[in-house]
């Protein structure tokens, strides 16, 4: 296309050592799903990032999250935006007790925004603000391949940065909960990797779902078989928009509101977490120039002609993993036909994106679109989460890539 990127591949692992990289992801690193349908979900290659580049990305990624937060605490007490927000009914009521001052405590804020290369330069296409995953991949996996590329290193760490803001939050020896969905594998892997993390630091974590939680005065307790007694953490890997189908005991309101224990992150991070956040900026005190510069435009799907599908991408108010986004040439038919439905018949839990056009790149194989989730953790950026797609548009079929970035010495 003519167009300079910010990345190139380094090339691809010999095959024989490489699958010696893939068990040790496997093992070392909890990845436990190396495999998608017919898809090998580790990339063989690396991207490499200019460090001039990582740079600047780790610049905007942290002004982003300055804006986001700050939006975050003027929305908690506005509760005429958050039905413009599309929020399930039963959380928003829980919001009400996070009006003047009584929100959850928040320690070791993690966010993470997802950075596309286009021909005007970088974009994003959303921030993953309230449950982010990929910390195996941009942590373990990157370390394992940084030591198969002479002069390069991982773009940060943001397992390890993760886990030393909570341990900063809590005494030596602290319990630390890892609240996650257990039935479900690619988040149990994620939290066991954030356990192993955890116990480096001397912390002791217990991998809970939450309807083993109870509360006492705002403070955090666990009834389980394999723990019973206070905490002085919560690591929540459970999506806030599920908290509502627990139990009543388990008190899953204190995740928004009342609770003195720290939590990372809070449920309050749904405010910014959906999609229709845009849609309420010129409505806020708080200024967002950077969010603006970056993502395109979004408006309500009945403001738009979107069955133009050149022009407009269709994403749920909350999804996650790429799932149910409407792209032209890369949305298969069946998936086409299901979206349509749902934003003729329920518009307000969707939004229409201006397309943007990623800039692909030559890879080994063919050419992919990569996609850098650069993290932030309390407002300082710790690393990336990179993928790449055959086609343009991100989604549970995407390769993990590991993001590299040259060793200071080796910067060309």
């Amino acid at each position: 296309m003519g167009v300079t990127v910010p990345w190139r591949p380094a090339p691809a692992l010999d095959p024989l050592l490489f699958a010696g990289v893939r068990r040790q992801a496997i093992f070392d690193c909890c990845k436990w799903d190396p495999q998608v349908e017919d898809v090998a979900t580790l990339a063989p290659y690396p991207l490499v990032v200019p460090r001039a580049a990582w740079s600047e990305l780790a610049t905007l990624a942290e002004a982003l999250a300055a804006e986001t937060q700050a939006a975050e605490a003027e929305l908690l007490e506005r509760p005429d935006l958050q039905r413009e927000l599309s929020l399930p009914r039963p959380l928003r009521r829980a919001l009400a007790g996070a009006r003047g001052g009584g929100a959850s405590r928040g320690a070791a804020r993690v966010l993470r925004f997802d950075f596309h290369w286009t021909p005007e330069g970088w974009r994003i296409s959303e921030v993953n603000s309230d449950v982010p995953g990929g910390f195996n991949e941009a942590s373990g996996f990157a370390r394992l391949m940084a030591a198969h590329v002479p002069g390069t290193e991982p773009a940060g760490d943001p397992a390890g940065r993760l886990t030393d803001a909570v341990a900063a939050a809590v005494p030596a020896g602290a319990t630390v909960a890892l609240v996650h969905a257990t039935a479900y594998s690619d988040d149990r892997q994620v939290m066991v990797y954030l356990a192993r993390e955890l116990e480096a630091r001397g912390l002791r974590p217990v991998l809970t779902g939450p309807d083993h939680l109870r509360w006492t005065a705002g403070r955090a307790h666990l009834e389980s078989l394999a723990f019973s007694g206070p905490v002085d953490f919560l690591l929540r890997f459970f999506p806030a928009e599920w908290l509502p189908n627990l139990p009543r005991a388990s008190g899953w309101e204190r995740f928004l509101a009342g609770a003195e224990t720290p939590i990372s992150n809070p449920a309050g991070a749904l405010l910014t977490q959906s999609k229709r956040f845009p849609l309420v900026w010129d409505r806020l005190a708080t200024r967002v120039p950077t969010w603006r510069r970056l993502l395109p435009e979004t408006r309500d799907p009945r403001e738009v002609s979107w069955r133009d599908a050149t022009a407009w991408v269709l994403k749920p108010v909350l999804g996650r993993v790429g799932d149910l986004i409407g792209v032209e040439g890369a949305t298969e038919a069946r998936e086409w036909k299901t979206i349509r439905r749902g934003v003729r018949w329920w518009p307000r839990h969707w939004v229409a994106q201006r397309r943007f056009t990623a800039v692909p790149l030559a890879a080994p194989g063919g050419d992919v679109y990569p996609c850098l989730g650069v993290y932030t953790i309390d407002g300082r950026a710790a690393g990336a989460y990179g993928r790449v797609a055959r086609r343009p548009r991100i989604d549970h079929l995407a390769q993990d890539v590991a993001v590299l970035i040259p060793l200071e010495r080796d910067e060309r």
